[in-house]
């Protein structure tokens, strides 16, 4: 499944960056979502624990993918690679704040089902992280 994704992006049939970042979000959603339905449902561990899980996980492949596939970042070396990963992990964590927020929100105050908060919770953060992403971390400088 992915490396038909890849390789359609990589034949620029998805066109532009937007188009681009659309598609790797997705799948770092899919991350996401899958190892949090996976961990709270088949495993049974709690929210907060699944979904820190679940977010760490997909902010790794979220790092690798937007670099070289969405924002075709590539060149940099030492501090500029070690800057641009502490930024993007940096923003990625206050994404993480609010997506836990948000889940314990639906969750505990409105009582919804744990799969309703997290799906509210990671609209709002991938409309976040491609801002942050394109103004703060991946620059062309």
């Amino acid at each position: 499944m992915f490396d038909g994704v890849v390789k359609l992006i990589r034949d620029k049939k998805i066109a532009g960056e937007t188009g681009r970042y659309l598609i790797i979000g997705v799948l770092t959603t899919l991350v996401n979502f899958s190892i949090f339905a996976i961990m709270t449902k088949k495993m049974n561990i709690g929210v907060t624990v699944s979904n820190v899980t679940s977010i760490s996980a997909s902010i790794l492949f979220a790092y690798v993918t937007n670099k070289l596939i969405v924002f075709r970042q590539r060149g940099k070396t030492g501090a500029g690679l070690l800057l641009e990963f502490v930024k993007f992990v940096g923003s990625r964590l206050f994404t993480m704040a609010l997506d836990v927020g948000v889940v314990l929100l639906f969750v505990d105050v409105f009582g919804q089902d744990e799969l309703i908060g997290k799906t509210v919770s990671l609209v709002l953060v991938v409309i976040g992280n491609y801002f942050i992403s394109k103004i703060i971390v991946f620059t062309k400088t």
